[in-house]
């Protein structure tokens, strides 16, 4: 027998599972893997830990963020990076620096029993879409050498690549990915030489 006192409830949790269903799971963009397009000889150092990459708080969502045309930042709640965007761009970079250099590159918490030749820090401030259509990058690198006589250097740095396709997610993970290589090239050319 049908208890009409809960056929309200009923018919409200089927509406909102029907409503759900038809606008669906939030998708999830990968980085697309991208081959090191140029080395960088670097005869400072045989090893270098990556420490986890600091992000500014909105770009460690797990929803893209955008400039709005205003110069606000947005989040795009229906378009999500694949992973948590600091692992994800630590371990990019990791995988950057060690293709372009050729070195030991690892990051933090050094998995090997020696130390490290040198231990690079990135700081990032800005990491977005903009309004001119470009993924821009800024912030600063840190390389600590970890032998005595070494030179500790600091350096700020401002890059940005164009999106092919304004507001499309793809287009947008695919100039972070060039972006972050981008920034490997960066710190091998100005921090391990």
């Amino acid at each position: 027998m049908l208890n009409l006192t809960r056929f309200p409830l009923f018919l409200a949790v089927l509406g909102l599972s029907a409503c759900s269903a038809l606008q669906g799971d939030p998708l999830r963009y990968p980085v697309p893997d991208l081959q090191p397009a140029q080395k960088v000889r670097v005869g400072a150092y045989g090893s270098v830990e990556l420490r986890e990459v600091s992000l500014p708080e909105y770009a460690t969502l797990a929803e893209m963020a955008v400039e709005t045309p205003e110069g606000g930042i947005t989040t795009q709640k229906t378009q999500l990076w694949a992973d948590n965007p600091v692992r994800a761009v630590t371990l990019e970079l990791t995988r950057h620096l060690s293709q372009i250099t050729g070195l030991t590159v690892a990051s933090q918490p050094w998995p090997f029993e020696s130390t490290p030749d040198a231990r690079v820090d990135v700081r990032i401030e800005q990491m977005l879409a903009d309004r001119q259509n470009m993924f821009r990058l800024s912030g600063q690198i840190f390389v600590s050498p970890t032998e005595e006589g070494g030179r500790p250097r600091a350096r700020f740095f401002s890059l940005s690549v164009p999106i092919a396709a304004p507001g499309d997610a793809q287009a947008m993970a695919a100039a972070r990915g060039q972006i972050v290589q981008d920034l490997a090239v960066f710190i091998a050319r100005n921090g391990l030489r």
